[in-house]
């Protein structure tokens, strides 16, 4: 049964660590991507917030969702944890804490990458907003 804890422990982590991976990989190509734009060459608005916008639901996607699989593993651990106490018998205060304490590390480690997350959306977005701005700013609309 100790095997089953470790599946959904570094299961857990290693689906946060991907989405982690794609929100910061994401939000660095888009950065570049505002840097080296263009507006000039846009004739139509449209295009133009097409381009600016394009996978920045990824981000937005990892930041809504990061916590909710932290969370599930934590209630999965939880879950071990009980089926664990159920099953042997264990009354020892000690184990249950760490096994209650090694699931709360799912939901921690998924706030931690949710927040940044939110923030490099945040930050992107309003970014891609002053983009368009100087665009109507300069085609007089």
């Amino acid at each position: 049964m100790e095997w089953l804890h470790y599946i959904v422990d570094y299961g857990i982590m290693a689906v946060l660590v991907m989405m982690s991976v794609i929100a910061v990989a994401v939000a660095i190509e888009r950065k570049f991507f505002y840097r080296k734009v263009q507006i000039a060459s846009y004739a139509d608005k449209k295009a133009l917030e097409l381009q600016l916008t394009r996978r920045l639901h990824l981000i937005a996607t990892v930041g809504s969702n990061a916590p909710y699989v932290g969370l599930l593993g934590t209630v999965l651990g939880i879950m071990l944890t009980f089926s664990t106490i159920g099953t042997q018998g264990i009354a020892d205060t000690g184990q249950i804490m760490y096994g209650l304490a090694l699931a709360l590390k799912a939901t921690a480690v998924g706030l931690a990458v949710a927040i940044p997350a939110v923030v490099m959306y945040n930050l992107l977005l309003r970014s891609a907003k002053e983009l368009i701005f100087k665009w109507e700013i300069s085609n007089g609309r």
